[in-house]
């Protein structure tokens, strides 16, 4: 078949015979992130607390006594000048040129002791948030009611600053350093005095990049080998002083391959309905954190098990529970599967728009409640990134001869289908798909799918904002009606634009869309009629 348009030609693999392609639309993703992080154990029945692991590597960790550590050598973990990015070092000179003591604080200190990549690079200064705005003029402004900070704003990026002297209303750690009834230096009373106030000990670290310096005045380093999300107060005061601690206490041991003590695991599935409470922005910027920046999988996963996902996914809840998932399930379930999918792509420092997991939020909503034959699925998957072309795509799609997986309940018997009833069949999805985009954002049909899930809350709670639904809608109504927006071209340089798709353009969220339900349908570990992997 002679594909009409230049940029397609990448699709030619779906047609030769024989050995097939790494991956149908790999062309488009190069160079593809192909990196799985551990995932804690899958979604139980019962209420019994994740098992961690026995350890995590943690280079020159050895002989170390976690409760008692206080400054560590940077050296000891291998972390290097070049690990920080410019744009933090631009803030922390900037700080320091006028004589405040600058330390890199929270998860990032974490990440650079377990070799992973920071989502972002966060500072506390001995600066004041008014003395940090005027060491950076225009470039800065002060964000925050609770406990607020100051974004500087470098080189297109943010950098967070927090002041050592900003307290939460109402957290502990008011005490006045006095050097007879503080057996330490003033400086370890005031960093010390603010990791009181960090969520979980392994947040707790501060790393001093001049004098290379870690300070542990939590066992952040202990509980980071004993692979432990641990609050830094007891569990039930800390999640009830905030409950979006039990949000990020999932995104974490999600991200990390972590789990909890056993008290830590019991308050956050005794406290999990609390989470309702939150400000709706609040839930979204947690659940975007969980679901676009490469840990979507194993996140979907803990929120089930403690039971969260029924608060805020009632949906997918309900799906979970119809389908009885069971660790023996793992690659059946298809919902867990595009997420693994996605997070093939995706990394803290490489997210996506949130527009992307909604869609395939919607997508697989429409599946589960009307399973459809493999064929119908790629043609719209192909015309979802053609912007609606459903001539090309019914042409590429019936020349598609690789072996679709068979193990999701949601994809049917494959059919021999005329043109005219593929292209019928892929505009009666869309029209499906739009249906659950709008039921799962709509009150009403959130709090009739929470009345289907056995024991779960009464509930209407949507997080999900009007813009986001309407940008999703836009992306099927082009299926649905053919409608291609002014303007929209599909990408033709094979490459995935990270700026980009966090900011969500059209044309690298219905490509990235694309890679992953083919990367779904058509896995590249499938093996031949022979037994040979394809």
């Amino acid at each position: 078949m002679a594909l009409r348009s230049p940029e397609l030609r990448w699709l030619g693999s779906l047609t030769r015979p024989g050995r097939l392609a790494p991956s149908p639309l790999a062309a488009l993703a190069s160079p593809r992130r192909r990196r799985r992080a551990p995932s804690p154990s899958q979604p139980p029945s019962s209420s019994t607390p994740s098992t961690a692991p026995a350890s995590v590597g943690v280079p020159g960790a050895e002989g170390l006594d976690g409760p008692e550590w206080k400054k560590v050598s940077a050296k000891r973990f291998g972390i290097k000048e070049s690990m920080i990015p410019a744009e933090a070092w631009n803030v922390l000179h900037r700080l320091r040129s006028r004589g405040y003591d600058v330390y890199l604080v929270g998860g990032c200190v974490r990440d650079l002791i377990m070799k992973k990549t920071p989502k972002d690079f966060d500072i506390i200064t001995t600066a004041d948030l008014r003395q940090v705005k005027d060491t950076f003029s225009g470039s800065a402004v002060i964000v925050g009611r609770r406990f607020p900070i100051c974004h500087v704003h470098e080189n297109n990026s943010i950098v967070e600053v927090s002041s050592f002297y900003t307290s939460a209303k109402g957290s502990i750690g008011s005490q006045i350093y006095n050097s007879k009834s503080q057996n330490c230096s003033k400086n370890d009373f005031v960093r010390w005095k603010n990791c009181q106030g960090r969520d979980f000990t392994i947040n707790g670290l501060m790393f001093n990049p001049y004098s290379e310096k870690i300070y542990d005045y939590l066992g952040g380093i202990e509980d980071i080998k004993k692979a432990k999300v641990r609050t830094v107060i007891p569990a039930g005061t800390s999640f009830q002083e905030d409950c979006a601690r039990i949000l990020r206490a999932i995104r974490i041991a999600a991200r990390l391959g972590f789990s909890f003590p056993k008290e830590t695991a019991y308050y956050v599935r005794t406290l999990a309905y609390s989470v309702a409470r939150l400000d709706k922005g609040r839930i979204l910027m947690e659940m975007n954190y969980m679901l676009a920046y490469g840990s979507a999988e194993a996140s979907l996963r803990l929120l089930w098990r403690f039971g969260l996902l029924e608060h805020l996914l009632p949906f997918q809840a309900a799906y979970f529970s119809s389908t009885r998932f069971k660790r023996k399930d793992k690659g059946t379930n298809m919902l867990l599967v595009l997420f693994s999918k996605l997070d093939n792509f995706l990394a803290p420092n490489r997210p996506c728009h949130n527009s992307l997991w909604i869609s395939l939020l919607a997508f697989h909503e429409a599946l589960a409640r009307k399973p459809c034959d493999p064929l119908v699925v790629a043609t719209f998957a192909l015309a979802f990134y053609l912007g609606g072309d459903m001539s090309l795509a019914v042409d590429i799609g019936k020349s598609i001869n690789r072996q679709h997986d068979t193990g999701f309940r949601e994809l049917l018997e494959p059919k021999v289908w005329t043109d005219k009833h593929l292209a019928g069949e892929v505009r009666s999805f869309a029209a499906l798909m739009k249906q659950a985009l709008t039921e799962i954002t709509d009150e009403y049909h959130v709090a009739n799918a929470m009345a289907k899930i056995p024991q779960a809350p009464s509930s209407d709670l949507v997080f999900i904002p009007l813009q986001a639904y309407l940008k999703v809608l836009k992306f099927i109504e082009s299926v649905q009606y053919g409608k291609k927006e002014r303007g929209y071209e599909p990408k033709r340089d094979g490459m995935i634009n990270y700026h980009n798709l966090s900011n969500g353009t059209h044309a690298e969220i219905t490509n990235l869309f694309t890679l992953v339900v083919f990367d779904t349908l058509y896995p590249t570990d499938m093996e031949d009629e022979d037994g040979r992997s394809s």
